[in-house]
């Protein structure tokens, strides 16, 4: 069994690149320390790999898929069990950071595109 360490090594290029357009939230050092004291969810895969975490909102808690980095239909695949785990978790919604979509309409707001939130309820 690989373990975690070894993981997040090889998975480090992806980790810092979604972390460049993560909006200067955090570092791979934040993550790495949020992922050991339990705080993140690693998911490592062969193609690519995903950070998660729990939110707990007032009326509602959600697992956030906080990073994502890799070969697109890899993560897209992830979401099954990422559902699984956040419905054990107790969680009754999913999260999702990223790029695009309200650019344009806030645009004349004084708004620049740093990152999009999408969501699913489960």
């Amino acid at each position: 069994m690989t373990n975690v360490v070894d993981e997040l090594i090889r998975c480090k290029p992806w980790l810092e690149a979604a972390l460049e357009l993560s909006g200067g939230t955090h570092t791979l050092d934040d993550v790495v320390q949020a992922i050991i004291k339990g705080e993140m969810q690693f998911w490592p895969a062969p193609k690519g790999c995903a950070v998660t975490e729990i939110v707990n909102y007032p009326r509602k808690k959600v697992l956030h898929i906080f990073l994502a980095g890799g070969e697109m239909e890899q993560i897209i695949d992830m979401d099954d069990s990422a559902v699984e785990f956040a419905k054990m978790n107790g969680c009754t919604g999913m999260s999702i950071a990223g790029r695009k979509g309200w650019k344009r309409v806030l645009k004349d707001k004084g708004y620049v595109e740093t990152f999009t939130v999408l969501g699913k309820d489960i």
